[in-house]
């Protein structure tokens, strides 16, 4: 049973009534009478709201932040049912209006349609539907939940899919689909053209260019059908909110969109992509990867608060990578590198060719430029310590032959694009 506003404003009008004209106990108990009585009239005229049957349908995924719509058709088997009805969610999926008016005719249906608009990634599950039935005279209703459940799951927004024209671009001039072949240790020959001003003398063919009567060049493209094996660390680093052009989001979901243009690009590329996403243990893993599966995949992984294990991570990539790969290691820059991955990279480095991709606060950055006081004057150097150890780190690394990506959240998607096209060039894949 629910009151509504008119059931106050009624007894509001007949707290004045007893005032002005029956100042007395017994205008009190009348005016009781009255209100019990109008509250019982409209409990027992208002339609049921048990036996109401619900069913839903629409939307079962989006894309975090654009709009998505699920219907929600009700079914009243018995008595006019009249009043309002409300659809919970939790609030993080977004429902752009939860509460509609309802009149749903005995043995009739309605439907209506709550649109939403995710705000993070991940499962958004319904709480349950209340609908409370208000009764003639609009002072009393009857009031009911029911579980009606339904998953809209968010997925990963991939703002970075905005970079992938233009390395797109790049991949057909590295692949031979235009005139400008490139030639690099480890790639595939092409074919064989006439020398032109500009062309590198060492793709000159000898032999070729004696039979002929003009000096001949030989082409070459990108090696194919290479493996990408991508690492994405879920453990505890993963949880930092860093700033963007998009807001204080995790190192995970910045992680997930360089993970998912890098994994377009070799796609595009005809190289083979796996996933695998790692703390402890294996928290997904998505073999021959498509940019479809992976967004499934990856929408649902949130951080761990435990500490990343290396040395389970690599004997997973061990195990998985049959052949040498690129494996791409998108993790943090942190000290715990160099007692928990460093002493396995002779392992890994025999077997496969190691890129580790990390996102910087570009709060240290700004922190690091301050200078106007004393407490500023401190931040900065606490930040100018914490960048010189990510340097110290990537030059480490670098003496083991892995390549580093470090770069701000809003540019590390396309840095690690382009350092991936220029591995494909030089032949390193």
């Amino acid at each position: 049973m629910a009151l509504t506003g008119r059931a106050g404003l009624l007894a509001l009008i007949g707290v004045l009534v007893v005032g002005l004209f029956l100042p007395s106990w017994q205008g009190v108990l009348v005016l009781l009478g009255v209100l019990v009585l109008c509250v019982v009239v409209d409990l027992l005229l208002a339609g049921g709201v048990r036996r109401l049957t619900f069913v839903r349908a629409g939307a079962t995924s989006v894309r975090t932040g654009e709009l998505c719509t699920v219907s929600l058709t009700v079914q009243n088997p018995r008595r006019r049912v009249r009043g309002v009805l409300r659809d919970a969610w939790a609030p993080s999926a977004g429902v752009v209006e939860d509460r509609v008016s309802v009149d749903v005719p005995a043995g009739g249906s309605r439907t209506f349609a709550f649109e939403l608009r995710p705000v993070r990634r991940g499962d958004r599950v319904s709480d349950r539907v209340t609908v409370r039935s208000v009764g003639p005279l609009g002072i009393a209703a009857r009031q009911g939940s029911h579980v009606v459940p339904w998953t809209v799951r968010a997925l990963p927004p991939f703002h970075s899919r905005r970079h992938l024209p233009p390395l797109l671009e790049r991949l057909r001039e590295l692949d031979g689909r235009r005139a400008s072949l490139i030639r690099g240790a480890g790639t595939e020959f092409d074919s064989l053209r006439t020398y032109v001003i500009g062309d590198d003398v060492r793709s000159i063919d000898w032999r070729a260019s004696a039979r002929s009567s003009d000096v001949v060049v030989r082409t070459w493209r990108p090696e194919r059908d290479r493996q990408v094996t991508i690492v994405l660390d879920t453990a505890r680093t993963a949880a930092g909110r860093v700033d963007g052009a998009l807001g204080g989001l995790p190192r995970l979901d910045t992680s997930m969109d360089a993970a998912l243009l890098l994994s377009a690009l070799a796609s595009q590329a005809r190289d083979q992509v796996d996933f695998l996403a790692f703390s402890t243990k294996v928290r997904a893993s998505v073999p021959r990867a498509t940019l479809p599966v992976l967004v499934q995949a990856m929408a649902p992984l949130e951080a761990e608060l435990v500490e990343f294990d290396a040395r389970g991570a690599v004997a997973e990539v061990l195990r998985r990578a049959g052949r040498r790969s690129l494996v791409v290691l998108l993790t943090s820059l942190e000290p715990s590198i160099e007692h928990g991955l460093l002493p396995l990279l002779p392992t890994l480095a025999s077997r496969h060719r190691l890129l580790i991709a990390s996102v910087s606060d570009p709060a240290v950055h700004a922190m690091a430029a301050g200078r106007g006081d004393l407490e500023s004057v401190y931040g900065a150097a606490a930040a100018e310590r914490t960048l010189a150890e990510r340097r110290r780190l990537t030059a480490l690394l670098a003496r083991h032959d892995v390549d580093v990506v470090d770069a701000l959240p809003d540019e590390l998607p396309r840095a690690l694009a382009d350092r991936y096209l220029s591995l494909k060039a030089a032949g390193k894949l």
